[in-house]
């Protein structure tokens, strides 16, 4: 489980550098979008598609990738299950 999603931070100008690549698969279907824009609009996506890369692609990893739950905001409804935050190191 992710929450905060909306707070991802990228360094150097990946901000305005990096995009994400869709096709649909009909002639001329691709689209590509800024991570500037995909942070405004869909901040949970950035997320998915991180994990997804790093995911085995089979079906084991489209087992996990279903298991995974984004939130943009601190809240979601999974406090019956009591999550333990994870601490991260201090940035520089």
């Amino acid at each position: 489980m992710v929450v905060n999603a909306d707070k991802v931070r990228v360094t150097g100008r990946k901000r305005d550098d990096k995009m994400y690549f869709r096709h649909s698969l009909y002639p001329g279907g691709h689209t590509l979008t800024r991570y500037r824009d995909l942070q405004a609009q869909k901040p949970e996506e950035i997320i998915r598609l991180a994990v997804k890369g790093m995911m085995p692609r089979n079906r084991l990893g489209r087992a996990m990738m279903k298991k995974l739950k984004i939130y943009t905001g601190a809240e979601h409804p999974h406090a019956a299950q009591a999550p333990k935050p994870l601490p991260l190191p201090a940035s520089r």
